[in-house]
């Protein structure tokens, strides 16, 4: 016979789902390096009934970028962006599909994402943070709205376009530092699309050269941590750097900086040797990369793409069509389950990737 009394816990349990979620064991401290350990995974419970407005999702894939590492400190140093709370779940970019809904936006089945997406196997959420996805746009690989036709590519586009003063036909030279990583991969095959004749990448591992000139079409591609930097501009950029597309900061950026000509320009996408120093971003220059500056009116300006956003949605369709056309080339490095989350991150601090980083959470 079954009972017809149940203990507080009981029923509490009776009305909630049972779910993985990742939540911050850890802060590696300003100046540490994060390891996974700073990420725990533990069982969590969803409520079986929602509020109106509210949107219970399946987390399909999660992103993990370089700039989570500022949130992993108590103060992230930048105001649009808040730190993650110890013992809390951790949130980010992410994408899943609807499984119920009471938002007038969303229905069942519909792929979604978010900017605040919860590390949880599943999640209920507030449904105006979510953009519904069309997924012929990605060809139905929606992990590629994590990279090439999200926020990576929208950076990357948004960079070249409004910092890199491209212009088609004037012979420009455009290098890339980090550039096998999410938006270094992207940047130097939209700089050669928008014009620049040449495009030479910089990476750490001759595997990551050979598939930048090989399978993504730059010029050439450099080791940093067994070539002389400054030799190799030398070599693969003659007539100089027109264009910088700075995904790293530090010593790399400064030797490239020296061979920029006059009246060129950095795009200032991101800093990663900087990430586990506390530092302001951007970083300051040495003096007399300063100066370089000066005398050479190069440009170095902090870019966000969230300024941009009312071209977001024609950037998005632009990176679809080169992605559709074959003109836009993609490498992925996928984890799977949510318990690796963070010997994904921990690796791609350290450059273990090959283009995006993606951790797969559900396949069904």
């Amino acid at each position: 016979m079954v009972s017809n009394y149940y203990t507080h816990d009981q029923v509490f349990t009776l009305q909630m789902a049972l779910i993985q979620q990742v939540v911050l064991n850890s802060r590696p401290g300003e100046n540490g390096e994060p390891v996974a350990e700073n990420f725990r995974t533990e069982e969590g419970y969803l409520p079986q009934d929602l509020l109106e407005g509210q949107v219970k999702v399946c987390t399909k894939y999660l992103s993990v970028d370089p700039y989570m590492r500022c949130r992993m400190n108590e103060d992230t140093g930048v105001d649009y962006l808040r730190p993650w709370q110890v013992s809390s779940v951790v949130t980010g970019g992410g994408l899943g599909v609807v499984e119920e809904s009471k938002h007038q936006k969303f229905q069942q089945c519909d792929v979604v994402t978010s900017f605040s997406w919860p590390w949880q196997s599943r999640a209920v959420v507030d449904g105006d943070i979510l953009t519904k996805l069309d997924p012929q746009l990605v060809g139905g690989h929606l992990s590629y709205f994590l990279g090439a036709v999200g926020m990576p590519g929208l950076t990357s586009l948004m960079g070249v376009r409004e910092k890199g003063h491209v212009t088609p036909g004037a012979n420009q030279t455009m290098v890339v530092s980090g550039a096998a990583g999410a938006c270094g991969m992207l940047a130097g095959q939209i700089g050669r699309l928008e014009g620049c004749a040449r495009v030479v990448g910089i990476c750490g591992t001759d595997e990551k050269c050979q598939v930048l000139v090989c399978e993504m079409g730059f010029d050439a591609a450099i080791n940093y941590k067994r070539e002389n930097i400054a030799e190799k501009l030398l070599e693969y950029c003659p007539a100089g750097v027109d264009a910088y597309f700075d995904n790293v900061g530090g010593d790399t950026s400064n030797t490239i900086i020296s061979q920029m000509n006059q009246n060129s320009h950095i795009i200032l996408c991101g800093q990663i040797s900087q990430y586990n120093k506390d530092v302001p971003y951007p970083p300051p220059l040495p003096p007399h990369i300063e100066a370089i500056l000066k005398e050479r009116n190069i440009t170095r300006e902090r870019f966000m793409v969230l300024n941009y956003s009312d071209k977001h949605e024609a950037g998005l369709v632009q990176l679809s069509q080169w992605l559709k056309e074959g003109k836009l080339k993609v490498r992925e490095t996928v984890v799977k389950g949510l318990e690796n989350i963070g010997a994904a991150f921990q690796s791609m601090m350290k450059g273990g990737n090959i283009g995006k980083q993606i951790v797969l959470v559900s396949d069904e």
